[in-house]
Formats: C-alpha cells, structure tokens, sequence
C-alpha cells in the first residue's frame, strides 16, 4: 500500500515541498500515489483537463501536433511544476497534449478539488501561477530556439533542461524520440548527437543519453537554456 509523506520536506516535488505544513495537511487527503508510464497521456488536446500531476520522479512533454502528423516539444514538466496547473486558474481546456517522456511517479489530485483548494489559499493559488508562469516562458522561448537556433545547441539545450528535473545523468532516449521532440529527422538527430560526443559531452548507447560533462554542455546549449533556467530559479522552482 501507497503511503504519503507527512513531511513536506520529504516531497520531491517543488511545489510540494515548499508549501507550508498547514497547506499540505489540507491537501494530502486528496493525492492519489501515481506510477506514470512512458507514453502514459496526462493532457489531450482540446480536452477538458479532469486531473492535475505533482510529479515526483519521471518527466512529461508538452507537445502540439500538427495535422502533417508532425510533433514538436513545447514544454518540459518535471518534480520542479504541475502538469495541469493552468486549468487551476481559468485554463479549464488544455490546448496542447501532455504525455509522459520519462517514467516517473507522482501525485494525482482531481481538478475541481484542487480548484476549490486554491479559492480559499493564497500560498496554493501562488504556486500554480509561478508553474503556470514558469511553463509558459519555456514554451516562449523554446518557440524563439526552434526558429533561430542550430540543432546541436538546441538539443545541448534540451539535454540540460531535462537534467535538471532529473536525479541521474543516464536519461533514457531514443534518437526517434528526440527527432519528434525537437521536430527534425533521425539522420539530422543522429548527427547533432554525434557532435555531443565527440565532443565528450554525452554518451549515446542503446536508447540512453548520459551527460558526461555538464559544465562543457552549458557552454555549447544557446542562450535559451539560461534564459529558462534563471527565470526558473527566480520563480523558486529550480534550485540555484
């Protein structure tokens, strides 16, 4: 049987884990233990959004789907937010779908009772809108890198975003998958991959990425990935 902390310093998730005790009270009767599969839905698109995710381990991407069939990555959701958090404040239907990336696990909590959470706390309904803030700068900028940026800064860029809502440096990644996140072909993928590590910055075998020099990573991701980052931290989802 599941059992929920009764600390909020032991939740991995930020939000979680910075609401005071009073708050948590309130809410742990509500989160329900979830274990999130790869490719496991959490948002549809155009569908009314029922259920909100604490993630605790495991990430999920946001992606808009093109009628041509193609998927681009707009937004990465790990233990630092909530997949759903925008339906909490007026958002009721979600525009872009949500699926999980990496398994993980987590808390769900059904969207009209969180709702009714928020209405009567000030400290709740704060940290849905720093989320909900946090998410919606990645997408702005990541829509920016799309355009302007090469591909092997993009996908350095990528690589490090991923890494910091992870606790390991082996992320489990298929060149497919990433050429559908990053909106490019497998060829193109492979290539950018290969110029991570030959640089000595990633190791690629068997459907897994391991960041082997992070610091080397930074200095090859673009801009975007510190612009995200730095509004993050000034959010107080990312540690600094």
């Amino acid at each position: 049987m599941n059992h929920l902390p009764t600390n909020p310093s032991s939740y991995k998730n930020r939000v979680l884990s910075c609401l005071p005790k009073s708050e948590i009270n309130r809410l742990e009767p509500l989160l329900e233990p979830a274990i999130l599969n790869v490719n496991d839905t959490l948002l549809e698109a155009g569908e009314k959004v029922q259920a909100a995710y604490f993630l605790e381990q495991g990430l999920c991407s946001i992606v808009v789907e093109m009628k041509g069939g193609t998927t681009v990555e707009v937004g990465l959701i790990g233990k630092e937010g909530i997949v759903g958090a925008a339906a909490m404040i007026g958002a009721e239907y979600s525009p872009n779908r949500g699926f999980i990336q990496v398994a993980g696990s987590g808390f769900r909590v059904d969207s009209k009772k969180l709702q009714d959470q928020a209405a009567c706390s000030a400290e709740l309904r704060a940290c849905l809108q720093r989320s909900t803030q946090g998410l919606m700068s990645l997408t702005a900028q990541t829509a920016a890198c799309n355009r302007v940026h090469e591909l092997p800064e993009r996908l350095a860029r990528w690589l490090l975003t991923a890494h910091d809502r992870l606790d390991t440096d082996r992320i489990p990644l298929t060149h497919e998958f990433l050429g559908m996140m990053l909106g490019t072909g497998r060829p193109t993928v492979t290539l950018a991959a290969g110029t991570l590590q030959r640089a000595g910055l990633i190791l690629y075998s068997r459907g897994h990425v391991t960041i082997a020099d992070r610091k080397g990573l930074e200095a090859v991701a673009c801009e975007c990935y510190q612009t995200v980052h730095d509004q993050y931290v000034r959010l107080g989802l990312l540690p600094s």
